[in-house]
């Protein structure tokens, strides 16, 4: 049996299926910690529907879709609100592009392919993917899950783009007394390890982090002797982009998987 967490205290920023790592972290006989640095989620409606309402009434050269739940979502309330065919018929004629399997399924489902898509999942690959198109002048519709992705936005203005963005959920800030204590055990290294598993947990942490001004002791810290684990290439991607270089990252994008890739890290 490993006992490879032996000793090891491991984070956990995740509010779901914490028990059940927690679980396979004492197995190893390792510490688990929940430090939970995801706030909650919820449908973002109201302003949703008037987003829809403006985008049927405005055409748009492109739209973009980043999530299979979130382009679900808006064909669900442009249906509420009796639009659904008009909202249909605007995705049929403009040029799309979609970040994510789940989202080239959701599009698929309803006969939309793609002109855009990434090849890995991230949003960077979606961006690499745009490349060879001019969007200079044209209007784009971004639909994006509950927090933004600046680097998407950020490229099409960029490039010449008028963007108009929807986000189907919102994000409410984590427990902020949660993630002080996070900060100030990472920053007196009482923990050795912290596990990722969404995106959001990163870019709530980081916000956090920048309004406090802890952003150099906080990546000194998984720099040197904390180590980052990310469950995927999303959650990866998401660290590197704060600065966050060191980390381990199992193959299959699994929560069991991940703790069993830190396991193995410390074996070495």
């Amino acid at each position: 049996m490993h006992m490879s967490l032996e000793n090891k205290k491991v984070v956990l920023a995740a509010s779901r299926k914490t028990e059940e790592m927690s679980t396979l972290i004492e197995k190893q006989k390792g510490t688990p910690l929940v430090r939970s640095l995801q706030g909650t989620v919820f449908l973002n409606d109201k302003q949703v529907k008037e987003d829809l309402e403006r985008a049927v009434q405005e055409k748009f050269d492109w739209m973009i879709f980043t999530t299979g739940m979130g382009a679900n979502t808006l064909l669900d309330l442009a249906e509420e609100m009796e639009i659904r065919d008009q909202f249909l018929q605007m995705m049929k004629d403009t040029d799309i592009g979609a970040r994510g399997y789940k989202t080239f399924a959701a599009l698929k489902k309803i006969g939309v392919s793609p002109l855009a898509k990434d090849d890995d999942g991230t949003i960077n690959g979606l961006i690499q993917s745009l490349k060879q198109f001019d969007f200079k002048g044209k209007r784009v519709m971004v639909q994006l899950h509950g927090e933004n992705a600046p680097s998407l936005v950020t490229y099409l203005e960029e490039a010449g783009a008028t963007v108009m963005q929807i986000l189907p959920y919102k994000h409410i800030d984590p427990d902020l007394d949660t993630v002080e204590l996070f900060c100030q055990e990472v920053m007196q290294s009482k923990v050795n390890a912290v596990c990722f598993t969404a995106a959001i947990q990163v870019r709530s942490l980081f916000k956090y982090v920048t309004e406090k001004g802890y952003t150099k002791e906080i990546l000194d810290a998984f720099g040197d002797n904390i180590l980052a684990v990310a469950v995927g290439k999303v959650t990866a991607e998401a660290l590197r982009d704060e600065g966050i270089e060191r980390m381990v990252q199992p193959e299959l994008e699994r929560m069991g998987a991940m703790i069993k890739e830190l396991s193995r890290y410390y074996e070495k």
